[in-house]
């Protein structure tokens, strides 16, 4: 493969960047030196918190452009490049539908700080991994924080026990199943291929100049918009039906494997 033309290195963070510890390697911040050697912009995208992407980035969070929460908020250092709320009117009704699905737990997500209701409690040693900053309350309707990201968490298997609930809200918000545990709810618009895009457009990119990587359903849109886009070995099935590359497992250096051949 010809990587001559590469500008810009977007990578998911579960499953891909991140080992099955949660841990960024010691190999991939060496690489990221070379890559601004060479002007390769580094695009972290995911579905955690902005917070949480960065505190796994601290390192380099200033060179660095971030999408999270599934591409509903997109920054370069402190700034806003794009936010995309849920509709408001549509907050309380997803609240009342999950609410019905046994084993399921809903968390809110604004900006910049998530909110969780108080039978989450018991699941909070998981979800401080993804959650850094975050508030407890009793009744998640009185949370009037512009919410970005409804993630519902099953500790089974959120695509057995969550999706076939959810899916026929597909017409009115994006509904992803993002990893093992998680469904997570957006406004139609925010997901991290709309992100992408516009973030190619701002710089002038071509699909021959972006290298994305994935391994959730969430990141599908963004691997279709990059002629090299790679699925991680352990990637969802539908991950590798739509990247047109594939590399090796998170915990074996899929992404470093391949950045190492681009620098």
């Amino acid at each position: 493969m010809d990587f001559s033309q590469i500008k810009m290195v977007v990578t998911d963070m579960d499953g891909t960047l991140l080992n099955s510890k949660h841990q960024v390697s010691r190999r991939f911040f060496e690489i990221f030196a070379a890559l601004q050697q060479k002007n390769i912009q580094f695009v972290a995208a995911s579905g955690r918190q902005y917070h949480s992407i960065v505190d796994k980035l601290n390192p380099i969070k200033e060179d660095i452009l971030v999408i999270a929460e599934n591409g509903a908020l997109v920054k370069e250092k402190d700034h806003e490049l794009l936010v995309t709320p849920i509709q408001q009117h549509l907050k309380d009704e997803l609240l009342g539908i999950i609410e019905e699905i046994e084993g399921a737990h809903a968390m809110l997500c604004g900006k910049y700080n998530a909110y969780f209701d108080e039978k989450s409690a018991s699941f909070l040693g998981d979800l401080k991994e993804y959650y850094s900053n975050y508030e407890i309350h009793k009744n998640l309707r009185d949370v009037t924080d512009q919410i970005i990201k409804i993630a519902v968490y099953h500790n089974q298997n959120a695509e057995a026990h969550i999706y076939p609930a959810l899916k026929d809200l597909e017409h009115l918000l994006k509904v992803k199943v993002s990893g093992l545990y998680w469904v997570d709810l957006n406004h139609s618009n925010a997901h991290k291929g709309y992100a992408l895009d516009k973030l190619m457009k701002d710089h002038g990119l071509a699909s021959h100049e972006v290298m994305v990587f994935g391994d959730y359903n969430n990141d599908l849109e963004m691997l279709e918009l990059s002629d090299y886009s790679f699925a991680m070995a352990n990637a969802h099935p539908n991950v590798k039906k739509v990247a047109k590359y594939e590399t090796a497992s998170n915990d074996d250096y899929g992404v470093e494997r391949i950045l190492e051949q681009l620098v």
